[in-house]
């Protein structure tokens, strides 16, 4: 694994700007960045990246499972009480699942070191499944790589395909987030145009639109009954919402499943180290105020509250300096206290690895850059390549 500077495309931007990425400058500030690309060998990724996602998903659905038949353990993940029974009765009736990513902590010696996983609403899916292939293409063309250059990457792909096992063809699905948010509303029209080619009906709504009949059924503004949704917002945020009391007499199918409450909170990560203490691809977790929580706290650590994104609220401590995110107000449900993984670095340049997962498999892989050891908002995407 190594981070190789390379030239960029010269038109990338209009390239971008053709196929609706706006969203490659935020704020002013590089969000896509092809100035360099991390490479990375064959083995490395199948042996390093892949085949462990596709482990640590099977004891994360282990986990749920222990979880959906657990008060005490629900209770630790701070799942309200009045909405257990949602989590718990759409994992008991099979709902789907789409997607989701984990973080990995790897710099190319030993085992990559689970950070978190994004199970619910992870974003960087448009860069990752489309734009990062296009660079690739687009560089073998120019010559910069050679021929055989490949990426681990059959994102769009494993997204059509899981679209068609969860819906049949014709079924109408409709697609929610944050209207006004440029990233978010990307990110979902992009899902969208995939269920439209896996043979869905879609229609988007802002989701604070979405309305409610006096049975309880959801609608869009059309009036229109939505038996399946798709929603970029958090299942913590739904959970604790007003309308939450009428999820479960609504008969609509969410994507995420409520499930996904128990692994997209980092309250998992101490329960999956309890269960698989000393697996090469986890760090140790504490909670917080557990004896093994203080103790670890007073060497190199880091600490994270259970619902934060972005690097929002997390202190990291690499035993000789002390960085913090942005503060957001996170926390109020608890913290958690993780070994700490240096991530893999060149100069000032921070990597951490996104590791794909759709259905139960390991599709695909991203990389985003920060001048932080704690990766925040606005991290810079690179492509990376498979080369050896």
């Amino acid at each position: 694994m190594l981070r190789k500077t390379v030239e960029e495309r010269p038109n990338w931007q209009d390239i971008a700007q053709a196929n609706g990425f706006i969203f490659h400058h935020v704020d002013g500030d590089l969000y896509w960045d092809e100035r360099a690309c991390w490479q990375f060998t064959l083995d490395e990724v199948e042996n390093r990246i892949e085949d462990p996602s596709t482990e640590l998903y099977a004891l994360c659905l282990q986990l749920v499972d222990e979880a959906c038949g657990s008060q005490q353990l629900m209770e630790r993940l701070a799942i309200p009480d009045d909405m257990r029974d949602i989590v718990a009765n759409s994992w008991r009736d099979g709902d789907p699942s789409l997607y989701g990513r984990f973080d990995f902590a790897y710099d190319g010696s030993g085992p990559a070191k689970l950070l978190e996983f994004n199970a619910d609403t992870p974003t960087s899916i448009y860069e990752t499944a489309f734009f990062q292939w296009g660079w690739l293409e687009d560089m073998i063309e120019l010559g910069q790589l050679p021929p055989d250059a490949d990426q681990f990457n059959r994102l769009h792909e494993a997204l059509i395909e899981r679209f068609q096992a969860i819906f049949e063809k014709d079924s109408l699905v409709h697609f929610s987030g944050v209207a006004d948010h440029i990233e978010d509303r990307a990110t979902v029209a992009y899902l969208e145009d995939l269920a439209g080619q896996a043979g869905m009906e879609t229609r988007f709504v802002d989701i604070s639109s979405i309305g409610m009949t006096e049975d309880g059924r959801f609608v869009d503004p059309e009036g229109l009954r939505i038996g399946a949704l798709f929603k970029l917002y958090p299942w913590e945020d739904m959970l604790r919402e007003s309308f939450a009391k009428n999820i479960p007499g609504s008969e609509t199918l969410f994507i995420e499943p409520a499930w996904k409450a128990i692994l997209s909170n980092k309250a998992m990560l101490p329960l999956l180290w309890e269960r698989n203490e000393g697996h090469p691809n986890l760090l140790p977790t504490y909670f917080e105020y557990s004896p093994e929580g203080r103790d670890m706290s007073r060497g190199p650590h880091v600490r994270k509250p259970f619902f934060s994104r972005e690097g929002a609220d997390i202190s990291l401590y690499d035993g000789q300096q002390r960085h913090r995110g942005p503060d957001e107000g996170y926390g109020a449900e608890g913290a958690i206290v993780q070994a700490y993984a240096p991530l893999a670095r060149s100069g000032e340049n921070h990597a951490v690895i996104g590791s794909w997962i759709v259905g139960d498999e390991a599709v695909a892989m991203s990389i985003r850059e920060d001048a932080s050891p704690i990766t925040r908002d606005l991290a810079r995407y690179l492509p990376h390549v498979i080369l050896g």
